[in-house]
């Protein structure tokens, strides 16, 4: 059972840039001190021989074949462009 203290609580606040006034520091520890306690709580499950699962349903993930490509569609996304010329965007000069 691991039990944080109040300056531990206020340590952790302090890096996660959480204003907490000092009356609440005490609360906050205990907070902290039942997540701690869950987290070992859930490393006593015996979970040796459980498949990884996806979703609650059996199910299997859709596969497809990975294949780079441009998509064939550089005239929908040229479209929107304010300047294209040559099948790029065209971009004013930024650097002399």
């Amino acid at each position: 059972m691991s039990t944080i203290d109040r300056e531990t609580a206020r340590k952790v606040a302090k890096l996660a840039r959480i204003a907490v006034p000092d009356e609440q520091l005490d609360a906050l520890a205990g907070e902290f001190t039942a997540i701690l306690d869950f987290v070992e709580q859930l490393q006593e499950v015996d979970v040796d021989g459980v498949e990884p699962m996806v979703s609650v349903t059996p199910m299997r993930l859709k596969r497809r074949e990975d294949i780079v490509t441009d998509g064939n569609r550089q005239g929908d996304v040229l479209a929107n462009a304010p300047d294209a010329r040559e099948g790029f965007f065209a971009v004013p000069k930024v650097v002399e």
